[in-house]
């Protein structure tokens, strides 16, 4: 039983397809709890932000089109994950936020990720929360950014609410619609690390950005 844990886990972070395609086999419709909970540390812990995020939603609409999990129940299922995470994430920076940024060093948690989510808030304000939703590792810390700023809860909700409905349907629907098609069935995982590459490419233009700027204004 270790053993097969393991492996799922290790396929979690090398072969998405696998790893989906395994657990609705061994644990059927207990397939939606594990991808909810999936998504909901993903945005609900700033320790695990090295969870998959978008691969995992277009993988599960890959599975939706083939009738192996039921797109009506997916798509509510995982909008409740991140807007949970999302609110839990934002109540512990509420609480413990102020701590964590007094403090230069943090086990488990990198400062270096949370200041570049406070500058996006920053920059961005409210709009953050929901475009954060598309970014990678910005999405697990601006909430708890929010959470420091005191920022208005209800004010907060909305705005992910409205990040989380788009991200879902885009991810979801893409892997639904697209995941079929011949090209991407013979070049699955080149597409899935395509997709991690193209959510990671607004904060790598952004880290290019500062780090030739700084040399530019030296």
């Amino acid at each position: 039983m270790e053993v097969l844990l393991t492996i799922h886990v290790l396929d979690l972070f090398t072969n998405l397809k696998e790893f989906v395609g395994q657990v609705i086999q061994e644990y059927h419709s207990w397939v939606y709890l594990i991808l909810f909970v999936i998504i909901f540390c993903e945005t609900g812990f700033v320790v695990t932000p090295f969870l998959p995020g978008d691969s995992l939603l277009f993988v599960g609409g890959c599975f939706a089109a083939s009738g192996q999990l039921h797109l009506s129940t997916l798509i509510p299922i995982l909008c409740l994950a991140p807007l949970g995470g999302d609110s839990t994430n934002y109540w512990i920076g509420r609480f413990v936020g102020p701590k964590v940024f007094s403090k230069e060093h943090v086990r488990f948690l990198n400062k270096e990720y949370l200041n570049r989510a406070h500058a996006f808030y920053e920059r961005h304000g409210g709009k953050a929360v929901a475009i954060g939703r598309f970014l990678p590792i910005i999405r697990t810390f601006v909430p708890f950014v929010a959470g420091i700023g005191k920022m208005n809860y209800p004010r907060f909700l909305a705005f992910s609410v409205i990040g989380t409905v788009a991200w879902i349907d885009l991810c979801v629907l893409a892997g639904y619609f697209f995941g079929g098609h011949p090209f991407v069935q013979k070049h699955f995982e080149l597409v899935v690390v395509a997709i991690i590459v193209i959510s990671l490419l607004p904060a790598i233009i952004t880290f290019l950005r500062q780090k030739f700027g700084r040399k530019a204004g030296a």
